[in-house]
């Protein structure tokens, strides 16, 4: 059974009491900081048309339109501060415990990607991602597949009818190096599915 992540990788493995523990680092690029900053701005700005609609407002002067505009200006501005939020979130990398017949999983908190294509295609989803704290028993270590798809391959395991995705973070390499170490690990045959198998 091969310990040893790829050479170059960033996944370490620690020992612990109860099997090693994989950890998959949370991998962002220091630009959406830029993004981060230019939200820290315009909330500035946003702070100031809210409070000078609210004071019109608030002493009889306003009409319809106002409120109407006050309410998006409302919804615009706390959306704004919860990505601000989520971009200077410290991250939380990936882990997998690997227990005797049971791995205890944990999907960190990965960092908010702007520009990313996969983050694009389901933009809601990673802006209101939930970490996932679980443990996969034999009948989801059954369900665990290496899956190649047109963006690349992805390792997923299936909890009843979620299909969660595992090492999202790591290369594309790293991704087949666990899928072996958990076949082994977990005496799984059926982990290494080819392209004809895409889902």
């Amino acid at each position: 059974m091969d310990f040893n992540p790829p050479t170059g990788s960033e996944i370490s493995i620690r020992r612990g009491d109860q099997g090693p523990v994989i950890i998959i680092p949370a991998k962002g690029s220091p630009t959406r900081y830029f993004g981060g900053l230019f939200l820290l701005f315009w909330l500035g700005g946003w702070a100031f048309g809210f409070k000078s609609v609210l004071t019109q407002l608030l002493s009889g002067n306003g009409n319809a339109f106002e409120v109407f505009w006050l309410g998006g200006w409302t919804v615009g501005g706390a959306m704004a501060a919860y990505t601000a939020f989520r971009i200077f979130r410290p991250t939380v990398p990936e882990t997998l415990l690997l227990k005797r017949g049971a791995i205890d999983y944990d999907t960190g908190i990965p960092p908010l990607e702007l520009n990313s294509y996969q983050k694009r295609k389901n933009y809601w989803g990673s802006v209101f991602a939930k970490r996932l704290l679980t443990e996969f028993g034999r009948q989801e270590l059954i369900s665990l597949r290496l899956r190649e798809t047109e963006e690349g391959n992805r390792l997923t395991v299936d909890i009843g009818a979620k299909r969660v995705e595992l090492a999202s973070q790591a290369s594309e390499v790293e991704r087949e190096w666990l899928a072996r170490l958990l076949a082994d690990r977990y005496a799984l045959p059926q982990v290494m599915l080819g392209a004809a198998d895409k889902t």
